[in-house]
């Protein structure tokens, strides 16, 4: 039996904590862990956001275009619209420039959702920066920026 946490030994954690990849990570963790919480009741995940957002602000995207603009690759890009394709969220439509491409738009009920969990956002937002100042923020933002 594991004993109570007072009495754990802290775990040496070596090098890990030197490193910017695993501190990324564990903020990263803890960033979708607060998301998650935050979505309850409306199943969307930090990534199914942004491709709301991206195409709610970009009429007429492509699957390719927004893949790039997120960093994804298409293979997982077809995967996560189909997804939301069939929770009714987003369609795709013909492309009048290119037949072998699909534009992407929001349904009504993709448009009322994103509207829904927008102020949800804003609250994660807070909630996860709240032990930083503005300077910090705009500053830890650029320097992500640099990194991705």
């Amino acid at each position: 039996m594991d004993a109570p946490p007072r009495l754990r030994k802290a775990v040496d954690t070596d090098m890990l904590d030197s490193l910017f990849g695993y501190q990324l990570r564990r903020a990263q963790a803890r960033v979708f862990a607060d998301f998650m919480a935050a979505m309850s009741g409306d199943a969307v995940t930090p990534g199914q956001f942004g491709v709301l957002s991206l195409i709610d602000g970009n009429s007429g995207l492509n699957q390719s275009a927004l893949a790039k603009a997120l960093g994804i690759e298409r293979s997982t890009m077809v995967a996560v619209i189909s997804a939301l394709e069939d929770r009714k969220l987003v369609k795709r439509g013909e492309s009048s420039t290119d037949k072998r491409s699909y534009v992407l738009s929001l349904t009504a009920g993709g448009r009322a959702l994103l509207k829904k969990i927008r102020g949800k956002v804003d609250a994660h937002e807070k909630a996860i920066t709240a032990k930083l100042n503005d300077d910090e923020k705009g500053l830890l933002r650029d320097l992500l920026k640099k990194i991705g």
